[in-house]
């Protein structure tokens, strides 16, 4: 499978990080853009920095020159990990001035995968209507919400939770989370 992630400037830069940890590259190709404010994020959040598995590529966000800028070279899958608001609406509104946006607007057109994980809230009706128009048009809205059935211990497990549901919705295979188990009868 072929992935891009991109990584925005929402808070939630350990959920990007897990994901990236837990994309086998031998198996997958993967890769990288990051927003303008991400790096910033990054530094903030994760001050060790960013640990892309081996073999990951990552582009330049004002180049349009990487293959999967253009519907004839379309990858399997993107992932917009953490996704701002501001992302999401520009996606959600075909504004595709820089790789990341275009990207996404290869995917949706496409109709491959497009998954955002938008970390916000409240969230307010401008915010839902952009949701709706994704939806409608084919993308996966994922929000950060993290699940507390498995009983996390760490910071790490918790994001675990959540991006556990992003590589079930890659159909990539893992055990980052117990899975819900049916009451005995």
């Amino acid at each position: 499978m072929r992935i891009v992630v991109a990584l925005t400037g929402a808070t939630g830069m350990l959920y990007a990080q897990r994901l990236l940890d837990h994309l086998p590259t031998p198996e997958h190709e993967v890769h990288l853009i990051l927003s303008r404010y991400a790096q910033q994020v990054l530094t903030e959040e994760l001050p060790e920095g960013l640990r892309p598995p081996t073999g990951t590529v990552t582009h330049n966000l004002r180049s349009m020159n990487a293959p999967f800028a253009s519907g004839s070279n379309a990858f399997d899958a993107m992932v917009v990990i953490p996704c701002t608001m501001g992302t999401l609406g520009r996606i959600a509104h075909g504004l595709s001035d820089d790789l990341l946006l275009r990207t996404a607007d290869v995917m949706l057109k496409e109709r491959k995968k497009l998954i955002l994980v938008p970390r916000e809230t409240p969230l307010n009706l401008v915010q839902i209507r952009n949701m709706e128009l994704l939806l409608l048009a084919g993308a996966v809205l994922l929000p950060a919400n993290p699940s507390f059935y498995s009983r996390p211990r760490t910071i790490t497990d918790l994001a675990d939770t959540v991006v556990g549901r992003v590589l079930d919705h890659l159909g990539i295979p893992n055990q980052l989370m117990p899975r819900w188990q049916a009451e005995p009868e």
